[in-house]
């Protein structure tokens, strides 16, 4: 394996340095990019796949037929991966330092040993060195609308291009041959029945997305109160329920969930508790119990992680952080158990776990994605974000993939006060 500073050129081109900051020149630091070079031959040894490099060297344990990570620039690489592992790895994808066969093939095996790639003694200076989330990226009521702006307000017309026609951007729950936009449509009543939603009902929607769950949920009698902080989400919302013809029925506020008031017969959330951020889930426990009348049940989505690792990855700063969920961290089961039990009167009443179908969920949005990136291009966007997007659809699928991640629904009941 070599670090020879005869790098081939990136694969798409050097990256615009006005659009993306520090990525067309990588850092550039000896004894950190050695280190790096041994700690990463020494994890991929065991994986079921093959890593190659421009001189012929060919490491990990898969045979021929096995996905193949494809090093093209070792240096550029390696002093990525030694300044920043968490940031620099995606980072060496977005500028072209290596490619893949099939990149969530690839990431998946990586994605199933997460917690020991770096062994136990390093692990422990890695935690003093390494950063942590910026004070900017708090999720103060001022700081959570910047975070979400830098996401969710990227354009309707990107995420329209990939997503199915339900604009769920969240795991379906599929059932024997469902297309997409109907097992979507079954992960939304499941999350309506866990939250009692019927005839009559008042309903608040922390997390507006593009207003499905809302029509769904004005569509079985129901009045509904939905929160975003995303102004392009607000627009596109309004105007698809005022098409589907629930505009007396549903409201879309742009409104912090610490700013909601009133009560409702049930509350329905569905993974927006992982941009909540962990100094602020008392909050965002307490609002629910607040805002449910007795006898109101509530209806959660979210994404988890186990909760060792969620405590270990707590205060990290990871390229998922810096370049598309700023402020973001994911919970875990535990975590939302002892949340809701110590802010509120809830009790549990129903939990069910689908992980294997975000994965599928996600394959299929990483597929639409290329396949009509000429479209998405033409909104505006280069091929740096290109890799970006496919970077972060293929390393969340293989998370789901391989067990790291999973997402599970929650049915709670609000007991007498």
């Amino acid at each position: 394996m070599t670090t020879s500073s005869v790098d081939q050129a990136p694969a798409g081109g050097v990256p615009d340095e006005s659009r993306w900051p520090g990525l067309a020149a990588p850092p550039h630091s000896p004894l950190r990019a050695r280190i790096a070079a041994a700690l990463f031959r020494r994890a991929v040894r065991p994986l079921e796949l093959r890593v190659t490099f421009p001189d012929g060297t060919v490491l990990g344990a898969g045979g021929p037929g096995s996905p193949e990570m494809r090093v093209l620039r070792p240096e550029a690489f390696f002093h990525r991966l030694g300044v920043d592992a968490k940031i620099g790895f995606g980072e060496s994808y977005m500028a072209g330092d290596w490619t893949a066969s099939d990149l969530a093939e690839v990431l998946t095996p990586f994605a199933g040993r997460m917690a020991t790639l770096v062994p136990p003694v390093l692990q422990k200076f890695r935690r003093i060195a390494e950063r942590t989330q910026p004070p900017s990226e708090e999720n103060t009521l001022q700081g959570a609308r910047a975070n979400i702006h830098r996401h969710y307000d990227l354009s309707n017309d990107l995420f329209g291009a990939f997503l199915d026609e339900s604009m769920m951007y969240s795991s379906a729950l599929f059932g024997p041959g469902d297309d997409l936009t109907e097992a979507q449509h079954r992960k939304i009543d499941s999350v309506l029945d866990y939250a009692g939603v019927r005839e009559g009902s008042e309903v608040l929607e922390i997390g507006t997305g593009w207003g499905e769950l809302a029509i769904r949920a004005a569509a079985r009698g129901a009045r509904v109160t939905s929160l975003t902080i995303s102004e392009e989400q607000r627009a596109l919302a309004t105007e698809r329920i005022a098409e589907a013809g629930f505009s007396d029925r549903v409201e879309v506020k742009l409104c912090d969930y610490r700013e909601s008031s009133g009560q409702y017969d049930a509350v329905v959330s569905v993974e927006m508790i992982e941009a909540v951020g962990a100094s602020y889930w008392p909050a965002f426990y307490a609002t629910i119990g607040q805002r449910l009348r007795p006898g109101g049940r509530f209806g959660l989505q979210a994404i988890t992680m186990d909760h060792d690792r969620m405590l270990a990855a707590s205060r990290a700063y990871t390229w998922i952080h810096k370049y598309i969920f700023p402020g973001g961290i994911i919970p875990s089961v535990r975590s939302i158990e002892e949340g809701v039990k110590a802010n509120t009167r809830l009790k549990l009443a129903g939990m069910r776990e689908f992980g294997q179908d975000y994965a599928r969920t996600l394959r299929w949005w990483r597929e639409r994605f290329l396949h009509r990136w000429a479209d998405i291009a033409g909104f505006g966007f280069d091929d740096v974000f290109r890799r970006m997007w496919e970077f972060y659809l293929a390393y969340s699928e293989a998370g789901f993939r391989s067990g790291y991640l999973k997402v599970h629904q929650f049915g709670y009941e609000a007991t007498s006060r």
